[in-house]
């Protein structure tokens, strides 16, 4: 599979290619395309962090159980981060004809960067950001939604940096070894089919259980099922204890290259057969 910059190079490519060739999506696979992108263009102006941590003292950190990527040692480009967020919303806040008022007042959020700060940090540690949606009359999930599309591409260059320091032997739990997030996709690798999960906040992969919930942990094998498609390509796991689902894609069974961040995104009928299962997005619901 291609990684890093390849890969970046590979999906733009493929976007272009469907662009071309008149391939439409659905209006949310679009506008999550469409902040693909952006992050993937906003690359170069983030550029290499320097990783903060020696190999051992990553190692140490992930025997404790602990992630290792904090939000002070996230280095924000001030003028690059607020230019970001204001693109995100760009794509994601849709205005009636005539209405601009929820863009309007997300950009004066923008604008006011110790407030911008203190909402990615808020964010990034997993505090419910209703009262700040509230006090500047905003809805909280559109706030949430814009903040971690904006803090995307800067916590996918650290993930690219750090990734190569984390031991996977040792690190096998539920959420991301970097960044803490939790995975919104999973794969099998093309091998033996061992299963990695991807992070829903950085795109690191790692190595996890196969008989395990991703989310609340149970590894009862009666309450964790899979469903797949008719080629056996996708899949889609369930888990009865938490009503919590992951996508996944078999790459054994794939047969052209696979660009796993378009694959978490035009995925988008699993998602919708796994909701009307009654299961919910895991890595929401224990965010």
């Amino acid at each position: 599979m291609l990684k890093g910059r390849d890969r970046d190079r590979a999906i733009i490519e493929r976007l272009e290619g469907w662009e071309k060739a008149g391939v439409r999506f659905p209006d949310a696979v679009d506008r999550r395309l469409r902040l693909l992108r952006l992050a993937i263009e906003a690359q170069p102006g983030i550029g290499t962090p320097t990783p903060h941590l020696t190999r051992d003292a990553v190692s140490a950190l992930l025997m404790q159980g602990k992630h290792i990527l904090s939000f002070d040692d996230i280095r924000l480009d001030r003028r690059l981060f607020q230019e970001i967020f204001r693109d995100v919303v760009g794509v994601l806040v849709a205005e009636p004809s005539g209405d601009q008022e929820n863009s309007r007042r997300l950009n004066q959020l923008a604008a006011n960067y110790p407030l911008l700060q203190q909402v990615a940090r808020e964010y990034y540690s997993g505090t419910p950001l209703s009262g700040t949606a509230t006090e500047h009359c905003v809805d909280a999930a559109v706030l949430e939604a814009c903040v971690g599309a904006a803090l995307n591409p800067f916590l996918k260059a650290y993930s690219e940096v750090l990734s190569a320091l984390v031991g996977q032997e040792l690190w096998r739990r539920k959420n991301c070894p970097i960044c803490g997030g939790w995975a919104d996709f999973a794969y099998l690798e093309s091998e033996v089919g061992a299963r990695w999960l991807m992070c829903s906040r950085c795109g690191m992969e790692w190595l996890f259980q196969r008989i395990q919930c991703p989310y609340c942990g149970t590894q009862k094998h009666q309450s964790l099922a899979y469903r797949t498609n008719s080629q056996g390509l996708y899949r889609l796991y369930t888990c009865e204890e938490c009503h919590s689902y992951v996508k996944a894609i078999d790459l054994r069974r794939a047969s052209s290259e696979v660009l796993l961040p378009l694959e978490r995104i035009v995925t988008a009928d699993l998602d919708r057969q796994a909701m009307e299962a009654n299961y919910g997005p895991g890595h929401r619901s224990h965010s």
